[in-house]
């Protein structure tokens, strides 16, 4: 049994693509299956660790990115998608998989277009609100289609689409409380801010909290995930913003916090202030968090305000858009929220109904029963 994967080159589209094989391979096991032979074929492994550890084969495709204003990029993307799909047929022709799974992105057109000339079958998994023009295309032969946020499911045929939540990797799916406080050294008595700005940090949220930070260490301590790129210009800054403070190691400043370093953070956490990145929503519904969303603003991203606004809609976050975005309503938001135990205790609730911790499985189990019925 062969089932390909391919995706976007964000880590958005990666993480539930890693969250379902991992999904496969116990499911495999429980029903007593032969081991499915796992494949992703995209530009860039993103994580060759990842696709090791869960014995996936990475397949390099080229592909060129569409974009929604004039550049002349588009024109030599063009020439890379085309070379793209060439290669992608030919492959997929030696390979010949029983499924492909796709989480969307102009990184998987290739691989789906090759896969619709072959008649393999083909599932889509929309990870946003509003799905890509990848994932829009492929509705029309897609046998079936898995989408994060309700709101997506009107954009594809009722016949296919089924609402099943965000697939979250292991690693990441509950927080680890026991021992937080002394891994991340922390007091256990002062409430922790969780601050993420995706893998690549946020400027925007950074400045914010470096703004806000010497009122933000009179209530509580901060966990800040800066980005690789800014981590020395935040530690920098912190230095001189808060000069000889008695609380300035209420701070905690991390480049990118790995799967160990993440759990210890969300078990230790009062409260997340993050982007709204599908993953990072989901995420944070599956840790049971209050949180406050600032997402990325609409002409650089078209998804995470939809994201935001959808996943806040039940009470679970709050919303403050980039340009509204100010230390003092920072902190007034953060006060507001840990300072009502009857807010967090409903913004708690709100956001562990809201996560689905099945939706790897119902994904994988999906994905064997049209890879056992395409064998035989």
């Amino acid at each position: 049994m062969k089932i390909l994967f391919t995706g976007g080159v964000s880590g958005g589209h990666f993480y539930p693509i890693i969250a379902v094989a991992e999904a496969i391979n116990d499911a495999a096991r429980e029903r007593k299956l032969l081991e499915p032979q796992l494949y992703y074929a995209a530009p860039d492994p993103y994580s060759r660790e990842m696709l090791i550890a869960n014995n996936i084969t990475f397949i390099p495709t080229a592909a060129g990115k569409v974009r929604r204003y004039f550049s002349l990029l588009n024109v030599v993307d063009l020439f890379k998608t085309m070379w793209g799909t060439l290669t992608s047929v030919l492959r997929i022709f030696f390979l010949y998989p029983d499924v492909v799974f796709a989480t969307g992105g102009y990184a998987s057109f290739p691989t789906l277009l090759a896969a619709r000339l072959f008649r393999i079958p083909v599932v889509i998994y929309a990870t946003d609100v509003e799905p890509s023009r990848v994932n829009l295309w492929a509705k029309n032969f897609a046998v079936k289609i898995a989408v994060s946020f309700p709101e997506a499911a009107k954009y594809f045929p009722e016949d296919k689409v089924a609402y099943t939540g965000n697939p979250i990797r292991k690693a990441a799916l509950t927080p680890a409380r026991e021992g937080a406080h002394e891994f991340l050294k922390l007091k256990p008595e002062v409430p922790v801010v969780l601050v993420l700005g995706g893998s690549q940090g946020a400027t925007a949220i950074n400045e914010a909290i470096l703004a806000a930070l010497p009122e933000l260490l009179e209530k509580y301590q901060v966990v800040h995930q800066t980005g690789e790129a800014n981590i020395k210009e935040v530690e920098g800054r912190a230095r001189i913003v808060l000069g000889l403070s008695p609380i300035a190691e209420r701070y905690k400043t991390f480049g990118y916090l790995n799967d160990l370093a993440m759990r210890m953070a969300a078990g230790a956490a009062a409260i997340v202030i993050s982007r709204a990145g599908a993953g990072a929503i989901f995420e944070i519904a599956s840790w049971g968090l209050p949180s406050i969303l600032i997402p990325i603003p609409e002409p650089v991203s078209h998804d995470q305000t939809k994201n935001a606004f959808s996943y806040a809609r039940g009470g679970r976050a709050v919303v403050i858009e980039q340009n509204n975005l100010t230390p003092h309503l920072l902190v007034s938001e953060i006060n507001r929220i840990i300072g009502n135990d009857q807010l967090t205790h409903k913004m708690k609730e709100a956001a562990r109904a809201f996560g689905r911790a099945d939706a790897s499985k119902v994904i994988a189990n999906a994905l064997l029963d049209i890879a056992l019925s395409h064998e035989e």
